[in-house]
């Protein structure tokens, strides 16, 4: 009997050790705060987007979010005549870089890049054009302004003239809520 009653004992205490350990908060993702995952956070978060012009025409909805422990964020593109786009952007602790896989029903574009001096994100590599399968050197800058905006600019490689020209600029202001 007292056999029976070491080993409920027993039993018990390794019962209450397992819930206790279970209890203790789990250490946050690696993701939330290597080195370089939050170099582009600043693109997080639901914005309007408008022509960066005297204009200030509404462009479209961009939704950015993160996701798998922080490890992923994912881009939602509504423009406002109708177009829209999706992509993937992970920051890769192997090459130090970050890369952006966008896909959208005109184009795809895969580039990578990080953090220049000013803070603004620089990717560089390829854009595709679906219809006219045309490939040419594609740039994007993220640029965080002081009042909690974004400028995006897109500019594209002329071969010929052996020159970039702008393609696209928009500017993300935060949705309220």
């Amino acid at each position: 009997m007292k056999t029976l009653l070491r080993i409920a004992a027993y039993a018990a205490v390794l019962l209450l050790a397992g819930q206790a350990a279970a209890q203790q908060a789990a250490p946050p993702p690696y993701c939330e705060s290597g080195d370089g995952f939050t170099d582009f956070d600043f693109w997080v978060g639901e914005w309007d987007v408008y022509s960066n012009d005297e204009n200030r025409q509404l462009l479209g909805l961009n939704r950015i979010t993160k996701h798998h422990g922080d490890c992923l964020i994912k881009e939602n593109w509504e423009g406002a005549g109708g177009s829209s786009g999706f992509s993937i952007n992970y920051f890769n602790s192997v090459t130090g870089t970050w890369r952006q896989v966008w896909v959208s029903n005109g184009y795809a574009i895969d580039y990578t890049g990080g953090l220049n001096d000013g803070g603004a994100m620089v990717l560089e590599g390829t854009i595709f054009n679906y219809a006219s399968e045309a490939k040419q050197k594609f740039r994007g800058t993220w640029t965080p302004q002081d009042d909690g905006s974004v400028v995006q600019r897109f500019d594209i490689y002329d071969a010929e003239n052996e020159a970039w020209s702008l393609w696209f600029e928009g500017l993300y202001i935060k949705r309220d809520g």
